[in-house]
């Protein structure tokens, strides 16, 4: 039976344009049962938080029936809810609730791969090499005398090869872990089948999808060598892989895939979108992945990969911005996101990383676009850095050494004592512990607090809703300014809004830009006029 679920969200088809989406890592935002694991019913419980915080749509990462190799990113099922997580009426009273507070609800869909668990790939390894079952995924005949060798020399993206051997002597693809096979995009019955899953998602009321390894579906056909070799794994694949010199990304038919699935998504009202996570040689090839018959978004990671300086970010939005304009779409901007280091801890860590990436937000919610919060930055976390070995969970941990799981301790909310408020009242269960330093930073000890980082991102995402030069998704006109600084104005009809961020080393005079609105840091007075301090910016408009 199909269930379908109205929104009332549906008067603004191109809300996504301007959005503030805020990703929820569903293991690690709340527990509503004391399992440690947070859960949806637990989304469902700080749904008023998220409204009062300011964002307009909420990104769940996976939350699929799943072994939980990779955290989720290994679907058994795409068309339940894992245990773990609640059932799939927990996430249908979330949803509604969710309308009901005027949240979207955006859901990753992954489609590169399934979980070796998955019923297709164990009926795969059931049957013979050849067979029908099998045609649904990569399988390959080894290359050597006697088919030891895997087919070609492709890595995986988490270390090691990328092939596994089945003890019928055929190989089979996983560019991630050995858990998560590849399916095979040529085939029919896989474009089918996720057509249908898009469906039944849509049905139940989801606002849009955050596609995993959009640019990885369609491999080189042939399967060729890549040049790799015993060294050729984790931080150089993926140095590669942005540079888009893999034969496994960016292959030009993976454009029919979301060309397919573009007329899905405009027959449900409302405005329903698909943001990509592609990377691509060019800007050129990027674009094609958007536009009025693929696409809505593309996640832009290069201001994500800026460094602390004037000149980096200038250079960053520059190039972001032109890209939109090739495509006719908004740019996306990412501080932080599940996979890579929280921003505090990359912008220097501690008091001064905190203050560079307070500023960071300033910047960020001030350009035209639509801006992707990672769950915990409105409350300045750092990176977790000292965790145990034997309680990190990421699979590319053991292959490689490198692990992401300091980013997805669960988030602080209440409390002296960890986890923080985590789960209900009295539970002490935690996946992964936060450490002493957060007691400081939880949401409670925040709240109300004048210039906590909280409140700062309340007070910017207030403006930023309301404040006309922000309304608008034109570009930005660059202002004359000194070394280590960068200021630009927003403009729409009448209105102005000026963004000052100061990335050098001395305090700088800011009254010439006009009125303070809301600063990453307390301004300085000097001779009547205000002082914008090192590591800081700044809102300000006409006098």
């Amino acid at each position: 039976m199909t269930v379908s679920i109205p929104s009332p969200l549906t008067s603004d088809a191109d809300w996504w344009r301007s959005a503030v989406v805020y990703q929820v890592y569903v293991r690690s935002f709340a527990d509503s049962d004391g399992d440690g694991i947070g859960d949806l019913q637990g989304i469902r419980e700080r749904l008023p938080y998220l409204r009062d915080l300011g964002v307009d749509a909420l990104w769940l990462t996976p939350f699929y029936t799943s072994p939980m190799v990779d955290g989720g990113y290994d679907v058994a099922d795409y068309r339940d809810v894992d245990p773990m997580f609640g059932t799939l009426g927990d996430f249908e009273a979330m949803i509604i609730d969710a309308h009901a507070l005027g949240l979207r609800i955006i859901v990753d869909i992954v489609p590169n791969h399934t979980s070796d668990q998955h019923p297709w790939f164990q009926a795969a390894l059931a049957a013979a090499p050849g067979s029908a079952e099998r045609a649904r995924y990569l399988f390959a005949e080894g290359r050597g005398e006697h088919g030891e060798q895997p087919p070609n020399d492709w890595e995986s993206i988490f270390g090691g090869p990328a092939w596994t051997r089945v003890p019928d002597g055929q190989w089979y693809l996983h560019l991630f872990d050995p858990a998560q096979p590849d399916l095979n995009w040529r085939h029919p019955g896989v474009r089918a089948e996720f057509e249908d899953v898009l469906r039944f998602w849509l049905d139940r009321g989801v606002d849009g999808f955050r596609i995993d390894v959009a640019h990885g579906m369609i491999k080189a056909e042939g399967l060729p060598d890549v040049g790799f070799n015993s060294m050729t794994t984790g931080r150089r694949q993926s140095e590669l892989l942005g540079k888009g010199r893999l034969p496994y990304f960016d292959q030009d038919e993976v454009h029919d895939i979301y060309r397919a699935w573009r007329p899905i998504l405009d027959s449900y009202p409302g405005g329903r979108m698909a943001v990509a996570e592609a990377w691509a040689e060019t800007p050129q090839r990027l674009a094609r992945y958007i536009g009025p018959d693929e696409l809505h978004q593309a996640f832009s990671f290069d201001f994500l990969d800026a460094t602390w300086s004037a000149d980096s970010f200038r250079k960053v939005i520059d190039t972001a911005l032109a890209e939109s304009t090739i495509v006719g779409a908004p740019t996306t901007w990412v501080l932080s996101n599940h996979d890579r280091q929280r921003h505090v801890t990359r912008y220097g860590d501690g008091p001064v990383g905190l203050r560079r990436a307070r500023a960071a937000a300033l910047l960020m919610l001030a350009l035209p676009g639509c801006a992707y919060l990672y769950q915990g930055e409105e409350l300045g976390l750092p990176e977790v850095l000292d965790l145990p070995d034997e309680l990190r969970q990421d699979p590319a941990f053991l292959r490689t050494g490198e692990s992401r799981d300091g980013c997805r301790v669960p988030i602080p909310w209440s409390g002296e004592l960890a986890p923080y408020g985590f789960g209900p009242a009295g539970s002490e269960l935690s996946w992964l512990p936060a450490p002493a330093s957060w007691r400081a930073l939880s949401a409670a000890a925040q709240t109300g607090v004048p210039g906590s980082t909280l409140e700062l991102y309340r007070a910017a995402l207030r403006i930023r809703h309301t404040h006309p030069a922000l309304a608008g998704t034109d570009g930005i006109t660059w202002l004359d300014s000194g070394p280590g600084l960068l200021a630009f104005r927003r403009e729409t009809g009448d209105a102005v809004l000026t963004c000052v961020v100061n990335t050098g080393d001395a305090p700088v005079p800011i009254d010439g830009y006009g009125q303070p609105l809301v600063a990453s840091e307390a301004l300085t007075e000097q001779d009547g006029g205000h002082l914008l301090p090192v590591d800081a910016a700044v809102w300000l408009q006409p006098r």
